[in-house]
């Protein structure tokens, strides 16, 4: 029986409502737990500094002897250890030394931490140096000393903690060491024979204790947000020899219940004084075998290292926050306080909200007019919550944070969980009327292809983020690759809008602009970051300036072939010449930074720029080649090549058979660079083949020797939705997924680390999501753009109500729109210049741009 069909709208999806409903839930339960555990559960040690101390584990043990390659990464729990260089160690003690009293284990530490000053000079000098006798070490006015006294008795001993400081005052000349480890004399007092070891044992740490009393300290030291750290005074536990090693005679003294009873007594002196003991040292070899060298006393280089970069931690870390991003030192450290511009952010988070409900509410809806539609309301109000949670998730120590190390598997095990989502969501294209049909109705790169390529690739890179694979050598020249993919869809689909739309207007470049860039630009003010640190949104924009200027140049003649090629050559050539001639890019750094307060790293960004070079120039050529066959199609009155698209152009037999040979060639090829450095200098010049061989079999419609290829007319739903919202994934990710800039992962420190990742995985994707929206949201508002009519306001007068949905319509500026008139500013001077403002800034785009750069501007030179 045939029904008419009903206008009503359709009901809304359950599934997405529930996902909805259970998402929020998910993310109201995260940050409740992570409150109580850090209010309540953590408060004894907010900063991590008792768990650099005390606790961690080995995220690379040993798998086989004499490993280079293992225990090169020690976490302790909850925080990142920052591995100090030269430089580091400057910042950290200007002039202050470093001393290190006891017998060869503590020496070991002392060589660790020459090596990092200047591992070639270090090398010789311990060859050289005598056993049992003093040492010194000076780089670059850094001096470190080491005092040979095995029991803890010595006059040299004496001396430095006569005239130690704990805590110096900023400024004043001071000769106390800024760091003095000691070593424990336990190995030494058993090798004695004595049956008196304990006492012995006492009689020499009660020497040392009393310095360490911080009763003297001012309290606010206690929290590591000074300017200048305070000196630190550590001892080191009785290291526990693997006894299998020993010889027979250091065997007979150095017995297990030794080690173990005082290693006991120092714990109870630990906790009932002031000492801080080393108790980390204790976990690395805590039931170790491969720690050790041959003679079961001393360990291997690796262990020594990360022993040395505890200290440099604890002593260091500190002073870290004003050194800016990436903030990858978490332990014992804290973070710049919340500054002018962060707390007006966080005062903005409080009152969108409020504002939200006064423009919806019966009885305010008065004072709700003053302020934006509420579409663009709740778009504001779920972008700036996001900030601040990016805010309190990456820079405070609300939320853990934890180093990464790449391991294979666990690499394996996102692909796998990729592949899988992918293949599931596999569904013919919604433009085919059967999905039997072989013959395709979608177009040449069509924008579900496009956004499930920039799905599935998006994937694959926060995958290779988070398990930290950038070290592994192939899995980052595909990542190069995609990222090479990346910018030649910018180029093939800024390319063609231009040469089919003829739009150069501003409005058309602001649109790009602020949808690229309000997020990426929006951070920097809550994180402290810099806006080139997000790399992806930079490069973006630089590039779609330079198709949109190579373009619009002479473009009433982009009809001709032969002057957009010529165009095109040109503008590689400038690019060419900006970025790689020296002076250039440093000159423009320079001027921003003392003009705009902005910093960029010339550097970095030659880097950057020249390894993606001429990839959009092949995507900006393919666009024309494009565009130009479907001009040719379209004046022989054939169909147009969007809606019944013919593969004769670009994709037959032959480049279908020549692409199924280069991708395993390409492979090949690039697996013959031994390093990454090596495969970057050819990058930018051979990026386009495997590229265009990935398109020509993605394309392919057609039957080659009985197998049929239908990978055109299917796409994966679950990749083409993260493709359109790949920037802003891109972006949160180093804030709410990964940690410290994404040089860590972000932990709640309420459940282990898989139980993490399933858990912050989807809530990150989502809030991703909705970022995506609400700037697109906030992007139409700013240019006033119509928006859907998707409102409920329930409770208004008719009149009202059709007032409101002029204004959603419209999107003029609501502040000044009341009952059809302007807002009365008064009769004064004033008031008509107010007036006259308003009216500018809701007649010309250019003046809301122009606003929005100065308080840009202004942000910018006042935010420090």
């Amino acid at each position: 029986m045939w029904t008419p069909k009903s206008n009503a709208p359709r009901p809304p999806k359950v599934l997405p409502l529930v996902i909805e409903f259970l998402m929020r839930c998910l993310l109201l339960y995260v940050v409740g737990a992570v409150i109580v555990r850090f209010c309540w559960i953590n408060t004894s040690d907010p900063y991590k500094c008792s768990a650099l101390l005390n606790r961690g584990s080995w995220l690379d043990p040993a798998k086989s002897w004499n490993s280079v390659d293992d225990f090169k990464n020690w976490q302790p729990e909850g925080c990142m250890m920052h591995e100090y260089n030269a430089k580091d160690i400057k910042d950290c003690f200007q002039e202050r030394r470093m001393v290190f009293v006891g017998d060869s284990t503590i020496r070991q530490i002392y060589w660790a931490v020459a090596y990092k000053l200047d591992p070639v000079r270090a090398v010789k000098e311990e060859e050289r140096a005598m056993k049992h006798e003093d040492s010194e070490f000076t780089f670059n006015a850094v001096k470190l000393n080491f005092v040979w006294d095995p029991f803890l008795n010595t006059s040299k001993l004496e001396h430095e903690l006569r005239y130690f400081n704990g805590d110096p005052s900023p400024g004043v000349v001071d000769n106390s060491a800024g760091l003095i480890l000691a070593g424990a004399p336990g190995l030494w007092i058993a090798q004695d024979g004595t049956q008196n070891y304990l006492k012995d044992l006492k009689e020499s740490i009660e020497t040392v204790v009393p310095f360490m009393d911080h009763s003297n300290v001012p309290k606010s030291t206690s929290v590591p947000s000074r300017k200048d750290a305070p000196n630190l005074l550590l001892l080191a536990p009785v290291q526990t020899p693997r006894y299998q090693l020993l010889s027979p005679e250091k065997a007979r003294l150095i017995t297990p219940n030794k080690t173990i009873e005082m290693n006991e007594y120092l714990r109870q002196l630990s906790a009932h004084s002031e000492a801080d003991i080393l108790w980390s040292y204790a976990k690395m070899i805590e039931n170790g075998i491969r720690q050790y060298e041959d003679d079961g006393i001393h360990l291997v280089q690796n262990v020594n290292v990360r022993k040395a970069d505890i200290l440099l931690n604890l002593r260091c870390n500190a002073i870290s926050a004003k050194n800016g991003p990436p903030f990858d030192r978490t332990c014992c450290s804290t973070y710049a306080r919340i500054g002018a511009t962060q707390w007006m952010i966080l005062l903005l988070g409080l009152l969108l909200p409020v504002a939200l409900m006064m423009g919806s509410h019966k009885y305010t809806w008065r004072i709700g007019r003053l302020l934006p539609s509420s579409s663009v309301l709740k778009a504001l109000t779920v972008f700036v919550l996001v900030l601040i949670l990016c805010l309190y998730a990456d820079r405070t120590q609300l939320f853990e944070k934890t180093q990464k190390h790449f391991r294979l598997d666990s690499f394996r095990y996102w692909c796998y969980a990729i592949a899988i989502i992918g293949v599931v969501s596999l569904r013919a294209n919604t433009s085919s009327k059967h999905a039997s049909v072989t013959v395709l109705e979608d177009g040449f790169l069509s924008r579900q292809q496009t956004e499930e390529w920039k799905g599935w690739m998006q994937a694959f890179i926060l995958a290779y983020h988070y398990t930290g694979a950038s070290h592994t050598k192939w899995i980052y020249e595909i990542v190069r690759l995609l990222v090479a993919s990346y910018m030649f869809m910018t180029g093939y689909g800024h390319t063609l809008y231009f040469l089919r739309k003829e739009d150069y207007s501003l409005k058309r470049g602001a649109a790009v602009l602020i949808r690229l860039n309000l997020l990426s630009c929006a951070l920097p003010y809550i994180t402290r970051a810099d806006y080139h640190h997000y790399y992806f949104a930079p490069l973006v924009t630089f590039w779609f300036m330079v198709i949109y200027f190579t373009l619009k140049t002479g473009h009433q003649y982009n009809e001709k072939t032969g002057f957009l090629l010529l165009k095109m050559f040109i503008s590689a050539l400038a690019v060419t010449g900006f970025t790689r001639i020296p002076g250039i890019l440093e000159s423009v750094a320079f001027f921003l930074k003392h003009t705009c307060a902005i910093t960029i790293n010339a550097t970095d960004w030659r880097f950057r720029t020249v390894l993606d070079m001429y990839i959009v120039y092949a995507g900006m050529l393919l666009a024309v080649m494009y565009n130009l066959k479907s001009q040719t199609r379209k004046t022989n009155k054939k169909a147009d090549v969007f809606q019944k698209p013919t593969r004769s152009w670009f994709v037959n037999d032959f480049t279908l058979i020549a692409a199924l040979y280069v991708l395993p060639g390409f492979w090949a090829f690039a697996r013959q660079f031994p390093t990454r450095e090596e495969y970057n200098t050819w990058h930018p010049y051979i990026s386009f083949i495997p590229i265009l061989a990935y398109i020509t079999l993605r394309n392919a419609d057609f039957t080659i020797r009985g197998f049929h290829v239908t990978l055109r007319n299917h796409n994966s739903t679950a990749f083409a939705w993260l493709g359109r919202c790949s920037l802003e994934t891109y972006v949160l990710q180093y804030h709410v997924w990964l940690a410290a800039d994404s040089k860590g992962i972000l932990r709640t420190g309420v459940f282990s680390s898989k139980t993490d990742a399933i858990i912050l995985t989807p809530m990150f994707i989502w809030l991703s999501w909705h970022v995506a929206g609400a700037t697109q949201k906030i992007t139409t508002w700013i240019l006033h753009e119509a928006v859907p009519r998707n409102l409920q306001t329930p409770g208004l007068e008719e009149l009202e109500l059709n007032e409101v949905r002029r204004a959603q319509r419209s999107d003029v500026l609501p502040s000044s729109r009341t009952h059809g008139n302007r807002l009365q500013f008064g009769n004064g001077k004033l008031g008509r210049m107010l007036a006259s403002g308003v009216k500018t800034l809701e007649e010309r785009l250019v003046a809301r741009l122009g606003l929005l750069l100065f308080m840009m501007w202004m942000g910018n030179v006042t935010y420090w």
